[in-house]
């Protein structure tokens, strides 16, 4: 599907698909903050995983009512769930080696890898004003990530932690151009459930150990809640809601919703009352903002 057969309409319910996914990721930081310490990464993710399998598969084979048949080249999503495991076992490793506010920043790298990837593994191409629109929405995000402190961002040092997250990212910004590129026509919510699937298989290879020694049973109310919401919105929604604007969008566009999630994470934390940012940092969820409306505007080529 090229940019060109692509429908207006579908290309805005697209866009319309990531700022949601923005949202719902940006809500689960919120959410994760209250179960923090309470049940580990790995463990955590692993059934957030497992969960989100069984949703995908429901809504794809029983509410959508799809065949179940086993999926062509199964390869493909065997790597496409090796890079998203990749991604979040790279960043529960690197948040034990240093401050979530690092990993953010280099997490603002992915669009610009995806730019690249999309060109390279596509043809996707990013003119100059598409550019320059990631690097200010890539810009304003990080004095967002670093609260507009300055002294901050200059003490930001490149440690081992960051370089392990850093090759997760990589395998981020590989994973949405290739969702275009390994399509064979499949239906997204088809697709959606294997993805899922095979990243469930990796993450749980991963943690196995981890998973066994949790105590499930003794694990307060609100954690299983907030499980539940991973499992249905930062997961299996968010799988379907990428796969569908991959088809629709170049790289680039799709992964730079991304930069939104910290503008959202300042609107939810100012909603629940942990209190609201400074202007300043208002000023740069501005430039994000501004940012990525110019880059939605750009043609796609």
């Amino acid at each position: 599907m090229t940019a060109l057969s692509v429908a207006p309409r579908q290309r805005l319910l697209a866009h319309l698909a990531m700022l949601a996914f923005a949202g719902f990721i940006a809500a689960s930081f919120t959410l994760g903050g209250l179960i923090a310490g309470q049940i580990a990464p790995v463990p955590l993710n692993a059934v957030r995983f497992v969960l989100g399998t069984i949703l995908m598969g429901v809504a794809a084979f029983g509410v959508a009512r799809f065949k179940f048949t086993p999926p062509a080249a199964p390869w493909r999503y065997g790597v496409l769930g090796l890079l998203m495991a990749f991604y979040f076992v790279s960043m529960f490793v690197a948040l034990q080696m240093t401050a979530p506010v690092a990993t953010s920043a280099v997490f603002t790298l992915i669009p610009l890898m995806a730019a690249g990837l999309g060109l390279l593994l596509l043809g996707q191409k990013t003119g100059p004003i598409g550019l320059i629109s990631l690097l200010l929405a890539g810009l304003g995000s990080i004095w967002v990530v670093f609260r507009g402190d300055i002294a901050a961002i200059a003490r930001f040092d490149i440690g081992q932690g960051e370089l392990i997250f850093f090759g997760g990212c990589v395998c981020y910004a590989i994973y949405t151009p290739l969702l275009r590129k390994f399509s064979r026509g499949e239906p997204a919510l088809v697709a959606s459930f294997f993805t899922v699937l095979a990243t469930t298989i990796w993450v749980g290879l991963y943690g196995f150990g981890q998973v066994m020694q949790t105590n499930w049973l003794a694990l307060p109310a609100l954690v299983w809640w907030v499980i539940g919401y991973l499992a249905i919105f930062p997961t299996a929604v968010t799988f379907f809601l990428v796969q569908f604007a991959a088809q629709r969008l170049p790289a680039a566009k799709v992964i730079a919703y991304g930069y939104l999630t910290p503008v959202f994470v300042i609107l939810f934390e100012g909603l629940v009352g942990h209190g609201w940012a400074s202007v300043s940092v208002l000023a740069g969820a501005l430039v994000v903002v501004l940012g990525l409306a110019v880059l939605a505007l750009v043609p796609e080529r």
